[in-house]
C-alpha cells in the first residue's frame, strides 16, 4: 500500500509504501542510500555488522515506517485525504 506525502514548502512528492520492506529485503543498504538517507544507510551498516547480518531479516519490518515518519519530520504532509486517513489510523499523525 502506497500513500502520497506532499512538501509543504517546495510541494515535492514521494510516494512511500506502507509496511514490510521488500526492496529493503533484497537490496540491503542500498535502499537508504538511494532514498537519500544516510543516517540509516549507516546505522543499518553497523547493525549488520555487528549481529552478523542477522540485523537484515528484522530491517524490512521496520524500515518503511522509519522513513515515512523521517519524511513527516522534514515538513512532508499527506497529499490527499486517503493518505491522510491511513496516516491517522496508524498514529503517524495528529490531526
Amino acid at each position: 500500500m502506497k500513500i502520497q506525502l506532499k512538501h509543504k514548502d517546495s510541494g515535492l512528492l514521494k510516494e512511500p509504501k506502507i509496511g514490510f520492506s521488500w526492496t529493503t529485503l533484497f537490496f540491503g543498504l542500498f535502499v537508504p542510500l538511494f532514498r537519500g538517507d544516510i543516517k540509516w544507510a549507516v546505522i543499518s551498516f553497523v547493525f549488520s555488522i555487528v549481529t552478523l547480518g542477522l540485523f537484515w531479516l528484522i530491517f524490512p519490518f521496520i524500515y518503511n515506517k522509519i522513513y515515512i515518519k523521517s519524511l513527516l519530520k522534514e515538513g512532508f504532509i499527506p497529499a490527499n485525504d486517503e493518505s491522510r486517513k491511513i496516516l491517522l489510523e496508524k498514529g503517524w499523525i495528529k490531526n
